[in-house]
Parts: structure tokens; C-alpha cells; sequence
């Protein structure tokens, strides 16, 4: 599927390709020190947040792509408040993996949920994927209670997965199969 000049609707939010004027929403959360409290990265700098920003627009033109990187957007006041990625990681295979990161200023209000449906969606319906997994930090609760929501199921725990500024972090490991979205 080409998501190239479509978007991708919900109830409160859309997702589209990332454009390079997206930093600027993207630096109002990805510099913040609560945003990316669990990433590997972060807080970002302006020339940080623009370098990705410039990275995923450059992967969004690559023959065979993987790597499809949507802002989510605010359907009420048009702004950018987020991201949310698909990553195909084995089309043989037919997996894909989810994640997404939302502006503070909206949390507690269902976007990262519906973001993530959105994601699963799009992976297994329009790319035919049979599996999409996602990970996050087994302290952040927020996260897990997303991919529970979005209809994902708790597989395990994968230790030693991600190298943070301060050690190595294990993720928790969620997936869903196609039939079970299905379902």
C-alpha cells in the first residue's frame, strides 16, 4: 500500500506521512524530558528532532520500503500531536512491528489507542500481515495498558532488550495475529 498524500482517519485523530515542517510539533514533546523517559533517546535537541524528521522523510522514498513513520494529528484543532510507525520487519513472514509516541499535553485522552488501532489496522489489513508486535518498558503502565486496549496480547518479557543512557532495560512483549483482530 502507498500511504503516500492519503491519511489514515479515526474518531479524534488521523494519521499522515510526516512532512518536514512536523518538527516543529515533534520537538514539543520529543524535547521534553517526560516524553521519552523510556526511550533510548532524548530529550532532543532542535537539530536532533529535525535529523529524524529528515530521516523518516528520507525512508519514505526508499524502494522496498519498511518503514511507514505517520504524524498523528488532532482531527479538532489540526495539530500535530504525535507519531505513530509501522515497521514491516519480515514480509515473508508476514510481521510488522507498532509504536507510537503522543505530545503529553494530550495524554489520558485515548490517542495513543487509537493511534495504535489505526497502526494494527492498517498493518494487517492493507499489508496482510499476520503478526504486528509491539514492546515497551514493563514500568511504563500507560504504554502496556495501550497495547492491552488495542487488543494486543501480553507474550512475555524480553530481557536486556534496549540500551538506555542509564543500563540496559528489559521491554514486555505484546502481539496480535491477524485472526484474533479478526475476532
Amino acid at each position: 500500500m502507498e500511504t503516500k498524500n492519503s491519511t489514515i482517519t479515526g474518531e479524534q485523530i488521523f494519521l499522515r506521512e510526516m512532512r518536514q515542517e512536523d518538527w516543529l510539533g515533534v520537538h514539543q514533546y520529543a524535547s521534553q524530558e517526560r516524553s521519552c523517559a523510556f526511550q533510548p533517546w532524548g530529550p532532543n535537541s532542535e537539530e536532533e528532532t529535525k535529523a529524524f524528521v529528515r530521516q523518516v522523510i528520507k525512508d519514505s522514498v526508499k524502494d522496498n520500503r519498511t518503514r511507514y513513520v505517520f504524524a498523528i494529528v488532532s482531527i479538532g484543532d489540526k495539530k500535530m500531536i504525535g507519531a505513530g510507525e509501522l515497521n514491516v520487519s519480515d514480509w515473508e513472514n508476514r510481521a510488522g512491528e507498532i509504536s507510537y509516541i503522543v505530545n503529553p499535553d494530550y495524554w489520558g485522552q485515548g490517542v495513543a489507542t487509537e493511534a495504535a488501532n489505526l497502526l494494527i489496522k492498517l498493518g494487517l489489513k492493507e499489508f496482510r500481515l499476520h503478526r504486528i508486535y509491539a514492546t515497551c518498558d514493563p514500568a511504563n503502565t500507560g504504554s502496556f495498558r495501550v497495547l492491552e486496549k488495542a487488543g494486543m496480547k501480553k507474550e512475555g518479557k524480553i530481557r536486556d532488550h534496549l540500551k538506555l543512557k542509564d543500563g540496559w532495560r528489559d521491554s514486555l512483549l505484546y502481539s496480535v495475529l491477524e485472526h484474533e483482530w479478526a475476532e
